[in-house]
């Protein structure tokens, strides 16, 4: 991707120099500057979700959640052990916060858990649900969007709520029947409902 990127780049550089040469250099700058202004909006919303997420831990707020969320975890990654089930419910509650940035160091720590007891079925369906990332508040699209101006940046919510809610269980129903079928011909089942 690095490649198509470069030489689209390089194209459009050499399109407005031969074209417009007047406009080449304020166009870079404007791009730039737009960069570093995306890049520190990201970074304080990251900062700040971090944080909290920090400060959650420190309190063991996560240890709440996770055992409210053991019974789902046991029997939906198929998970023992207390802290791949709380690395687990941390990373779900920041997707569905919309920090996919957040959420990513609690994935691996748990599918590093996960791979340490043997579950790749649990691994699997994680990296799904963390791919497919439903959100019931977009909140670093919504944060992005007020940076850019938008007048109603929460707009997205909704729609950002049906897409992913479906490419989720799309994605779930399309793993846990692909093992069905893979179970039935031959493999051990890897999961029952």
């Amino acid at each position: 991707m690095n490649v198509v990127f470069t030489v689209i780049a390089l194209a459009s550089s050499a399109v407005l120099l031969i074209f417009a040469p007047d406009r080449l250099l304020p166009a870079l700058l404007s791009g730039a500057e737009d960069s570093v202004k995306m890049a520190l909006t990201l970074f304080c919303i990251y900062a700040v979700w971090m944080g909290l997420s920090k400060l959650a831990e420190l309190s063991r707020l996560t240890r709440g959640a996770s055992k409210l969320l053991m019974p789902v975890s046991e029997k939906f990654f198929r998970c023992d052990g207390e802290e791949i089930n709380e690395n687990i419910s941390m990373n779900l509650s920041c997707n569905l916060l919309g920090l996919g940035g957040a959420a990513t160091p609690y994935a691996v720590k748990a599918i590093n858990g996960m791979q340490k007891t043997g579950n790749a079925f649990g691994q699997k369906l994680l990296f799904i649900i963390n791919a497919t990332s439903i959100q019931l508040i977009p909140t670093t699209v919504i944060a992005l969007r007020a940076g850019a101006g938008s007048v109603k940046a929460s707009d997205i919510v909704l729609p950002s709520l049906i897409c992913t809610a479906i490419s989720t269980a799309l994605a779930v129903i399309l793993y846990i029947a692909a093992e069905k079928i893979g179970g039935a011909k031959g493999r051990k089942k890897p999961w029952r409902m």
